[in-house]
């Protein structure tokens, strides 16, 4: 039985997550959030996952697995973004590989390439797993750079075992509804069409947080395979970004609707596909 810590537990995926987790009964949980999580049959431990001394609550538990949750999200300063997305994480990996924790599943975005901003133009299709950062607002900025902070600890400890999901956005189970077809580019578009639903995200940490110990750094597209759009996916794009990026992908026969985003990596190595899809 593996001790699992899941930071960031007063927030939806996290708390849900850290429930998931203990209602089936196959680790020992221990939440950190700065607000109350509840987590019934959890150890609770109040505070700010990037402080030292908050994270000496912890001192004499062995972590055996990290799922870091805890961030400041989409619209933060860029001041914040850096201070807790990148030197929180620093932070929060140093305490715990000091101590021996190996494994290590954090939170990154699929808005790691910048996608926020209307000038953003993806240099592939579908968008690789490692597509480059080309943000412009500090957000994405700053899980970019939080997956290169893993990467350095990693060259310092190779047998760490880090897996970074570059998570779409996640709506609850009960906001599932049917999608709209062509809009206007504006910010945050391509995140707008990239939905996931809740119970699919918690699947995809648990899975991540289960997987074999597997030393290296690791990142993953995490999000459906299909486009949130009653609209096929090159019209779509090619609405918004005319012929400054090549659909071809998606003009080829069975892809007319699959997501942006290449997804074929999280399901071959963690066996995880998303199984609640858009409604037409």
């Amino acid at each position: 039985m593996a001790t699992i810590l899941v930071t960031g537990t007063s927030g939806l995926i996290g708390g849900a997550l850290a429930r998931s987790l203990v209602k089936d009964g196959k680790h020992e949980v221990v939440c950190i959030s700065r607000k109350p999580s509840k987590i019934e049959g959890a150890k609770e431990c109040r505070g700010i996952f990037s402080s030292f001394e908050d994270l000496r609550q912890l001192d004499k538990l062995n972590i055996d697995v990290v799922v870091h949750l805890a961030a400041v999200t989409g619209g933060c300063r860029e001041e914040d973004g850096v201070l807790v997305n990148v030197e929180g994480t620093r932070k929060l990996m140093r305490y715990l590989a000091d101590r021996g924790c190996k494994k290590f599943v954090n939170a990154s975005s699929i808005a790691a390439i910048g996608f926020q901003s209307p000038k953003f133009r993806p240099l592939q299709l579908p968008i690789p797993d490692e597509h480059p950062c080309l943000d412009r607002d500090g957000y994405g900025l700053s899980k970019f750079l939080m997956e290169e902070v893993t990467k350095y600890m990693w060259r310092q400890n190779e047998a760490l075992d880090v897996i970074n999901l570059r998570l779409s956005t996640v709506i609850p189970d009960e906001n599932q509804s049917k999608v709209g077809g062509l809009r206007p580019l504006g910010q945050w578009s391509l995140g707008s069409i990239t939905i996931m639903m809740l119970t699919d995200a918690v699947r995809a940490f648990t899975l991540a947080a289960e997987a074999p110990y597997q030393p290296g750094v690791r990142i993953m597209n995490t999000a459906g395979p299909k486009v949130w759009a009653s609209a096929p996916t090159a019209e779509v794009i090619r609405n918004w970004y005319g012929d400054a990026v090549d659909v071809s992908y998606f003009e080829q026969p069975g892809n007319e609707y699959k997501g942006v985003y290449d997804v074929s990596l999280v399901k071959q190595e963690l066996g995880f596909e998303a199984q609640l899809l858009p409604i037409f």
